[in-house]
């Protein structure tokens, strides 16, 4: 792990929390940012030490966006050969631990849809959430037309990205785009409390299959995810995992996993043409 400039990384007891660091700025994006928080999923990825990760911000707020101090020259034409519209690689649904969201506070333009691409948000009641690129004169961003859909369907994604609005936390969990809203001092612990569950109880390989298969279901047919649930049930039965899990509940102790993500990872179905 290198020395971060625009981001910290901790990670302890299975848990590794990182944090967008540019308080000053209300941690608005930089070039440097994504690079190093690739960097940091990417470890996140590798390490089988880490159990879940938490992504949050530094200060009173989680990201306000792009960094505009350069003005006229914020949205600049860019090199077409290396230019994203999602400046994060990988983005945190391919990273296979679960990844939540403590928006601590405002999350807008990139700021919320990078968070959009975690599979949990805890967001602050007193927070402003909205991806504003249409009133900035650019467009919305980081699979954002694909990732909020799916959250709170297509109407609700319309009033959000053709509006540029924003709204407060408590409309966010209302509208689904979060799975709950609390007081600001309360969002990054309400997230520890949910990673610390799936560290302490979830069988890392199970859980990473899992939240893989999750995230492709929504381009699966029903008898495709059948196809998949099937062969990885298979791979799964009978493996050191799925006799600890029984065994440690009849016991009454907690499970000693054995299988790791990293060196356990099955051969991915390849999907038949769909029947129905």
């Amino acid at each position: 792990m290198s020395e971060y400039r625009d981001i910290r990384f901790d990670q302890r007891d299975g848990i590794a929390t990182i944090t967008l660091h540019r308080p000053e700025q209300m941690n608005a994006f930089s070039g440097t940012m994504g690079r190093e928080l690739g960097e940091a999923y990417r470890h996140c990825d590798e390490d089988d030490d880490v159990r879940a990760v938490i992504l949050t911000g530094a200060g009173s707020a989680f990201c306000v966006g792009a960094d505009m101090s350069a003005g006229a020259e914020t949205f600049a034409s860019q090199d077409v050969s290396n230019f994203s519209a999602s400046p994060v690689s990988p983005p945190a649904w391919e990273v296979r631990k679960p990844i939540i969201a403590a928006l601590n506070g405002h999350a807008v333009g990139l700021g919320l849809t990078l968070a959009l691409q975690c599979d949990m948000r805890i967001c602050a009641d007193e927070g402003k959430y909205g991806v504003l690129q249409v009133r900035r004169g650019m467009m919305p961003d980081a699979h954002c037309h694909w990732t909020l859909p799916r959250l709170v369907g297509t109407e609700r994604a319309a009033s959000l990205l053709l509006t540029g609005r924003k709204i407060n936390g408590q409309e966010a969990f209302a509208m689904g785009l979060v799975l709950r809203s609390v007081p600001a001092d309360e969002v990054l612990g309400c997230a520890m409390e949910i990673a610390r569950d799936i560290a302490d109880n979830t069988a890392p390989l199970s859980v990473a299959i899992t939240k893989k298969l999750l995230w492709q279901s929504t381009s699966l047919s029903a008898d495709q995810v059948e196809q998949a649930e099937t062969e990885l049930h298979h791979y799964l039965m009978g493996k050191a995992d799925a006799i600890e899990g029984p065994v440690a509940y009849l016991a009454r102790r907690s499970p000693e996993w054995k299988l790791l993500v990293s060196k356990d990872w099955p051969k991915w179905p390849r999907f038949e043409d769909s029947k129905r």
